[in-house]
Formats: structure tokens, sequence, C-alpha cells
């Protein structure tokens, strides 16, 4: 089977489970984990035969996508803020919105003009947003917790591959007795569960059977449980002039601006997302 034969026949099977862009799209991806090669040389090298061992990842592949498992899963990798990361089902799939996040502080640090601050990611999953605010800001120190040992794995490994040191832990951010060993920081930032339950029904099925849901979802009765616990948190162990950065659900964002004015907060900035929903805040006293 040629490059050109077995991008066709993954084409083809794609078809039936996404529109017609996503499945080019998952198409060139897998054929580019599987040859090594970028679309150009697949196109350039299109009659060069796959080895034995390419056709049969093609087949495990194929039938994993099948299974609406999503692509980044299947390949073990993601790419965030121009890193490729290995990502498994202990954790979240990277996101463009939390791309966003990072932005926005990178640039808010940027125009301080001190990159040696102390920074928090709370519920770090793969490590993409510690590692991307390490990689961008090397004079900072960055630790990253996570309630999930399965998600620490992860995040420890994509460390080691982009070859960047920071401080990770195990830890309830939920429970006072666990976040109080930790020491004050300069900023705060946070992409929490946030979904209330009753949204699962009309999520995809690829997300809801294969994504983590202890990093998804939170009960429909105390939405904001994880904003208030970062609150409480920051309360005590938050610099003067210190600030927090915040991904939020789009129907949640005056609730979670009403608790933080009411922790004593008086500097909170709503942002939308490219998609026009809001989706981030930045919180200072």
């Amino acid at each position: 089977m040629t490059i050109h034969e077995a991008s066709r026949q993954l084409l083809f099977e794609l078809f039936h489970l996404y529109d017609e862009r996503e499945a080019a799209n998952i198409m060139d991806w897998v054929m580019e984990n599987i040859t090594g090669w970028k679309k150009i040389d697949r196109v350039t090298n299109k009659a060069v035969p796959l080895s034995a061992a390419q056709e049969k990842l093609l087949r495990q592949y194929t039938v994993e996508l099948q299974t609406h498992k999503p692509v980044q899963y299947v390949l073990q990798e993601a790419w965030f803020y121009k890193m490729k990361l290995y990502v498994d089902e202990n954790v979240l799939i990277p996101r463009p919105e939390t791309e966003e996040l990072v932005q926005w502080l990178i640039a808010e640090a940027g125009s301080r003009k001190s990159e040696a601050e102390r920074i928090l990611d709370i519920g770090t999953g793969s490590g993409c947003i510690a590692l991307a605010l390490k990689k961008n800001l090397p004079a900072a120190e960055v630790y990253a917790c996570d309630i999930s040992e399965g998600a620490l794995v992860v995040a420890k490994r994509n460390a080691s591959d982009q070859q960047l040191k920071l401080q990770f832990l195990l830890l309830n951010i939920l429970l006072k007795e666990e976040r109080k060993q930790l020491p004050e920081f300069d900023i705060l930032i946070s992409n929490p569960p946030y979904i209330p339950l009753h949204n699962k029904a009309t999520m995809s099925n690829n997300v809801i059977n294969h994504e983590p849901h202890l990093a998804l979802f939170v009960e429909n009765d105390d939405p904001l449980i994880f904003y208030r616990a970062i609150a409480d948190f920051s309360l005590s162990h938050l610099k003067k002039d210190g600030s927090i950065y915040l991904e939020i659900h789009e129907d949640l964002a005056n609730e979670v601006i009403q608790l933080y004015n009411e922790k004593g907060y008086s500097k909170i900035e709503l942002k939308k997302d490219l998609q026009d929903k809001d989706r981030m805040l930045r919180i200072m006293w």
C-alpha cells in the first residue's frame, strides 16, 4: 500500500465519523505520525509504499479512531503553545482557549518586565499551562499541582521531554489542610473543572467516553466549588499586588465575578475568547 492509497483509505473511514474538513485534518495528522513526513513531502512521495510496521500502525489507529477515540489519545500527542506534548486518558486534551489564557498572562508579565515570579498552576493535568509559562518566562519559579497521580505522571514526562524544571505536587486544592503547605505566590492560574454534570447529555461521545470526568465536571448544585477554593487559598497565599488568571464556563462568568467581589477583589477583568465567549478572568486586589 502506497502513502497515497493509505491516505485515501483512512480518509474514507473517517468520513463516516467526522465532517469533511475535520476528517482531512485527522488524516493528515495520522499520516504525518506514521510516516514522519509533512503533507508536502507525502505528496511528493505519494507512490512510496508503507512498510509492514507502518501498515500495522495504520490499522491499529483506524480501529481506535472508529470508536470515537480522539486522535490526540490515539497518537498520544497534542500541540499546545508550540510544544508537542504527550497525552493519554489521564489528562484533558489541551484546548486553544487555554492557550489564550496563557498568552494573556505572558503578555502581562512582559509588560511588568518582571519574570522572576512564583507561579502556581492549579489542576495542571498534562502540564500544558505550567510548561508554556516556564518556557516563555524562564526566570519564573513555576509550581504545578493536581489531585490525580496519573495526571502528574503525564505532566512530569512532558516537563522532561521539554527539558523544563518545575515543582510538581500531588495535592487536592479543595482541602484546606493540604493547600496550606504551599508557599506564597505572585500569580495563580487555573483551568479547573467547571462543567455542571447536567451538561453531560449535550456533549459529544469522544469527550464523555474518553476524557477524565474528574477534570471536567462539577456537581450541579455547586459549580463554583473550585473557584471558591482558589479564592480562599488566594487570601492567605497570594502576595500583595498578585494576580489570578482563570478559565471559566461561559455561562458562569457573572457568578464567578460576584464570588471574587465578595472576597474583597475589586479589579476583575473579563475577557472573551476567539469564539466571542466569556472565557477568562484576571483578578487583582
